[in-house]
């Protein structure tokens, strides 16, 4: 190396956090490998080294080096052992990437280092010096803050997201000193993500502020008597050893030993075929063709590397040390601005919430402007944004269709957001475009007319937007996902690497509200979308999409994406700054593409059955009705329920009665059921007659309008974000309500039924939330019952009765089961004694026998009601929160029911947790076990799954499917339960549970 050469260090630590963090879960579809880092790394790399000149550095490096952290064990560790003690473990699905992206280095004939015993800083550091001594340029690919010692006249960061060179000015901008004093501003503030200790109190600005007034840190140690604010000079004079030690620990090292000299480090010509042949083993087709066209190699001819996968603990890779990096996550890198905060906002963490808010005034200054949204008639201006997404690195997408229902809606437009590249990222500017592809002229009349003109083929448009929708470089941002992903499968097209708002909202505050887009934005941005019924109308006057003038479209849809993706730029970073992305990225994300897959396969439903089933229930209806006139003495309507209350309260006197707020008696369901339980025959004939009938309408009447008309299945639709805790909800139809407590219920499952060839394969969790009871509560004895396969039920009535479990009369043992989960769900004495049929004082005998013979079960209740009280939520094992922002309403009957569910949150919640992990992993086991092509996950309800398995292999998937669900919690958390699940396999679903 020489002088005038210019050397590029790419931090390759951050570069996996950042690859990591910005692509959702993607696996290699031979063997279920999870490949999202590497994907994301490699596209980082190829990008960098082809469009280096065309970048803010604006030249090709003569000389590059991919630097790597060896381990976490550093020098670091014996200055201050407690250094980076507080480090999580790599995410599981990372641990394997970790090797695997150090065999792409490679792959691209780049020096691939790492030094035992130093961080990869140290590595840069010690090259960046020594090639600046002998006059090269630097150029540093990182933005870790950590590294902002090193930038001098000749060296510079280099952020790859932002496409932003960082020098002094910049460093002086953010930070408020030069960067010769970062080392001494770090020691003093201190870094929690490397639990570097600093001066506690002391935030940034003020730390700028001293070293201003002072110089140097040693310099304001010596004279820190002189600090006129009391505190803060006893603070600063207490924690100087404090900050001296933070100093060691935050400065580089410039003296690593390296086994490669600087002359070593040339950028030496790709060899193509050998680049290709990794490519095509991680089955990356996309950046596999780009490499081809740019390398002019017949990629076709060129056989796949035989890479190995190391899956262990020896998997060394990265040790979380990036914290910048993993932080901005891709996110950041379209940060709406550098908001400065106050020192007391860093010293409470920066207070998320705010600083969410003041990232959405940002764009309150540049408010949306429908006048600017375009419309995209012609196919070259659609690739000029497509090229633009591209650069950009992101883009919002949304769908524009004729149906709610994703498996009949006819794709109508498609709307794209994107930064505008000719602003700065903290001036906020988007920009957004509609895509008219079938809209019809005959605006106005139901019948329609031709086709719009000046609209791009579809088949044009959607063959351009494939590879930017299958692009897993470019980050894909929607509002409720799942419906375009199914959308656009139905075309032909796999979204890969996205993000959803609706999920990350839901996230962050699941029980404050909705989280629809209008709500959203209202919340955040302030502002009020267009209506969908202002544009295609309502009621009898209502038109579908296509029919909608395509001005008036462009304006609704464009507005859509646009808010979008202002709201991803909002909500993104609160993930981070309230540490919840783990959440997002583990449970939320991955189970996208799983639900819209579940949802496109459907469920075959024996039409015969429900109709033989819908005569059956119509006789015992009408045996019912006929009771319940004779019970009462007279005919009436009884689906009325002014009628009924009559009868009940009214002619027969029967108490308990209540009128509701229009002064008529109130025959809720759970009136009914007390009526019944005090042993009053007509109120539970009355039960009787409506479980019928809703069984009759809801069900078997209903089913057979939801076949689909092509696929001949019933495609049910799940929602992820309408439930507190995480449970799962279906709808149109809903197959999560059908009772299985009665033979009725029950016989409505025998119509789901398998396609010839195949059977119906149900795996349900055994009393999983009893277990996720024991295991939060701690609960010795049930924890024993457990580990040992007893009947919880039966132990529990004989600690509680003193009955042997042996012979134990089923009447004991059903009290016994009727208060295990009564107790989760926060029953009262008097529900319990309505579910018995006993009197409320032995009930509530029951109950507090109960507690003390297992007390941890109401320490636990009672330091979640207090946890809840103190932060408004509760956590489930995996960290999910469910907010209760009512736990300290003024109004007892609101405070009591908020406490009752703030008890049951993280047990429901946890269990729910738990399926999403299997749900997220079977697909990826059943592939590696080379069974994918045999079995198809459909049907998720509460506690169970339903797949439809080849008769073949049934012996062979159903161990597979049993250990992933067993095992779903691990590694994220060490169950103090072994969870268990039943499995079987039949023709109807019924005789499969």
């Amino acid at each position: 190396m020489k002088k005038g050469d210019h050397l590029f260090l790419i931090d390759g630590s951050g570069f996996i956090f950042r690859a990591f963090h910005a692509i959702p879960p993607l696996n290699r579809k031979s063997d279920g490998l999870p490949v999202n880092a590497v994907s994301g790394f490699c596209n980082m790399l190829w990008k960098l080294l082809t469009d280096a000149r065309d970048t803010s550095v604006g030249v090709t490096p003569t000389h590059l080096a991919v630097i790597f952290d060896y381990s976490s064990t550093t020098f670091r560790k014996e200055i201050y052992p407690e250094y980076k003690a507080n480090r999580s473990a790599p995410p599981e699905d990372l641990v394997p990437q970790f090797g695997l992206i150090r065999h792409a280095t490679r792959a691209f004939n780049l020096p691939c280092i790492e030094t035992e015993g130093f961080e990869a800083d140290d590595i840069i550091a010690t090259y960046a010096r020594a090639a600046e001594a002998i006059g090269a340029d630097v150029t540093i690919v990182s933005s870790d803050k950590d590294l902002m010692q090193l930038v001098t006249p000749n060296v510079h960061m280099y952020d790859a997201m932002k496409d932003k060179q960082i020098g002094i000015p910049d460093v002086i901008e953010k930070w408020g000193v030069t960067p010769d004093k970062m080392i001494d501003l770090q020691a003093m503030t201190g870094d929690s993500t490397d639990n570097v200790p600093g001066i506690p109190g002391i935030g940034p600005k003020t730390a700028a502020q001293l070293l201003e007034e002072f110089g140097d840190l040693e310099t304001l140690l010596a004279r820190a008597g002189e600090i006129k604010q009391v505190k803060r000079r006893e603070n600063i004079i207490a924690n100087a050893e404090l900050a001296r030690i933070s100093r060691k620990l935050v400065e580089l090292r410039t003296n690593v030993p390296l086994d490669m000299a600087l002359d070593q480090l040339t950028l030496e010509k790709q060899d193509g075929a050998k680049l290709i042949a990794f490519l095509k083993a991680m089955e990356f087709t996309t950046l596999t063709r780009r490499v081809a066209e740019a390398c002019d190699c017949d990629a076709a001819a060129i056989e796949p590397a035989a890479v190995p996968v190391e899956w262990g603990e020896e998997a060394r890779g990265p040790d979380l040390d990036k914290g910048d990096a993993a932080t901005e996550q891709k996110a950041a890198a379209s940060e709406t601005a550098n908001t400065e905060v106050s020192d007391k906002q860093d010293l409470e963490g920066n207070k998320p919430s705010e600083l969410a808010r003041t990232r959405a005034e940002a764009f309150a200054s540049h408010p949306i402007d429908r006048t600017r949204y375009v419309t995209i008639r012609d196919i070259a201006t659609l690739q000029a944004w497509i090229a633009e997404a591209r650069e950009t690195g992101l883009v919002a997408f949304d769908t524009e269709t004729t149906s709610l229902d994703p498996m009949q809606a006819e794709l109508v437009g498609v709307s794209l957001a994107l930064q505008d590249n000719r602003t700065s990222p903290a001036s906020a500017m988007i920009k957004a475009a509609y895509v008219p592809l079938a809209h019809k002229t005959g605006v106005g009349d139901l019948l329609g007319g031709g086709h719009a003109e000046n609209q791009i083929p579809m088949g044009e448009a959607l063959s351009a937007l494939k590879d930017l929708l299958e692009d897993p470089s470019v980050l894909k941002i929607a509002q409720n996902l799942k419906y375009d992903y199914l959308v656009m499968k139905r075309h032909g097209i796999v979204i890969q690497s996205f993000d959803d708002t609706m999920l990350m909202s839901y996230v962050l505050d699941a029980g404050k509200g909705n989280h629809g887009m209008d709500g959203l934005s209202e919340k955040w941005l302030g502002h009020t979308p267009i209506a969908y019924k202002d544009v295609a109308g309502s009621g009898k006057s209502a038109v579908t999409f296509d029919l909608v003038d395509i001005d008036k479209a462009t304006a609704y849809a464009a507005e859509d994406a646009d808010v979008t993706l202002r709201l991803w730029l909002v909500l993104k970073p609160r993930l981070v700054a309230e540490g919840l992305t783990r959440i997002y990225e583990r449970l939320e994300r991955p189970l996208v593409p799983v639900l819209a897959e579940m949802e496109e396969r459907g469920i075959t439903v024996d039409r015969q059955i429900l109709s033989r089933l819908s005569g059956e229930l119509a006789q015992k209806a009408a045996a019912a009705e006929d009771e319940v006139y004779e019970l009462a003495g007279e005919r009436f309507n009884i689906g009325s329920p002014k009628q009924l209350g009559d009868i009940l309260f009214g002619k027969l006197g029967l108490p308990g009665g209540s009128k509701t707020k229009t002064g008529q008696w109130s025959t809720s369901a759970q009136v009914l059921e007390d009526l019944a339980a005090e042993g009053a025959p007509l109120p539970r004939k009355i039960v009787d007659w409506r479980q019928l009938t809703k069984l009759k309408s809801t069900y078997t009447d209903a089913l057979p309008g939801y076949i689909h008309p092509v696929t001949k299945r019933v495609h049910t639709g799940y929602s992820l974000a309408s439930t507190t805790t995480g449970r799962l909800s279906s709808s149109e139809p809903n197959l999560q309500n059908i009772p299985v407590r009665t033979a009725e219920g029950r016989k409505i499952r025998t119509a789901f039924i398998s396609t010839p060839g195949h059977k119906l394969l149900s795996a349900d969790y055994s009393q999983i939330e009893l277990r996720v009871l024991a295991h939060v509560a701690d609960i010795p004895q049930l924890r024993q019952a457990f580990a040992d396969g007893v009947d919880i039920h039966a132990m529990t009535a004989s600690e509680m009765f003193g009955v042997p479990v042996e012979g134990m009369p089923s009447e004991v043992r059903r009290r016994a089961k009727a208060i295990n989960f009564g107790i989760i769900y926060g029953i009262s004495a008097f529900g319990l004694a309505n579910q018995l049929g006993i009197e409320r004082s032995e009930a509530g005998d029951y109950i507090k026998k109960y507690f003390e013979r297992f007390p941890g079960i109401k320490d636990y209740m009672e330091s979640t009601k207090a946890f809840a009280r103190e932060h408004g939520y509760v956590e489930t094992i995996f960290g999910r929160r469910a907010h209760y922002p009512e736990i300290k309403s003024s109004n007892p009957s609101m405070r009591a029911f908020n406490e009752r569910a703030a008890i049951n949150a993280p047990i429901q919640g946890s269990a729910a947790d738990i399926i999403r992990r299997a749900m997220i992993k079977i697909e990826p086991a059943l592939a590696a076990a080379g069974l994918a092509e045999q079995v198809r996950m459909l049907l998720q309800v509460h506690d169970e799954l339903i797949f439809e398995v080849e008769d073949g292999a049934i012996d062979k998937v159903l161990p597979v499917i049993v250990s992933t669900m067993e095992q779903a919690a691990m590694p994220a958390i060490s169950m103090r339960v072994p969870l268990k699940v039943d499995a079987r396999a039949a023709q109807n679903w019924d005789e499969a549970h």
